[in-house]
């Protein structure tokens, strides 16, 4: 079953990309793979997922947090490349989580929205990853993930 196929069996709708914060595209393709920038917890009645995990909201908000991070990754993906179906698989994952002093469990944060990816795209969704605790993130944003992705040939 082709991404577009699973995502409407999911009943996920896409949201809009939202706009670069600063001087940098959202992403960039180069050859076959795209380099998606940093994404944030974006609400969908507007603004984002603020605040520590561990500290303001718990291990449970922040996984969803990191769930809505990979729904603008996939918008992003989709605006740049015109279909989630141009996707190979997903190559590297960064997530960053904005920790309480003494919250270690970056990993359970980030599987909210590694989970998402391979409910989207099957295996081919679970790639290499990395989950760190950060002091602090833009914006008070709770989650940042970055992500590679493999696309296919023109």
């Amino acid at each position: 079953m082709s991404a577009q196929a699973r995502l409407a069996e999911l009943g996920i709708e896409l949201p809009s990309a939202m706009a670069p914060a600063g001087l940098y595209r959202s992403a960039v393709r180069v050859g076959d793979l795209l380099f998606c920038s940093g994404a944030a917890p974006v609400l969908p009645e507007g603004g984002f997922v603020q605040g520590k995990v561990g500290g303001d909201i718990d291990l449970a908000a922040g996984r969803a947090a990191a769930r809505l991070v990979g729904l603008q990754l996939l918008a992003a993906m989709h605006q740049e490349l015109g279909s989630l179906d141009a996707v190979s698989r997903i190559v590297k994952l960064l997530g960053m989580v904005n920790c309480a002093p003494g919250f270690n469990n970056t990993p359970g944060v980030i599987d909210g929205c590694s989970e998402l990816f391979i409910e989207v795209f099957g295996e081919a969704g679970r790639g290499a990853r990395s989950a760190v605790g950060m002091a602090e993130l833009p914006f008070d944003i709770s989650v940042e993930v970055e992500v590679i992705v493999q696309v296919h040939a023109d």
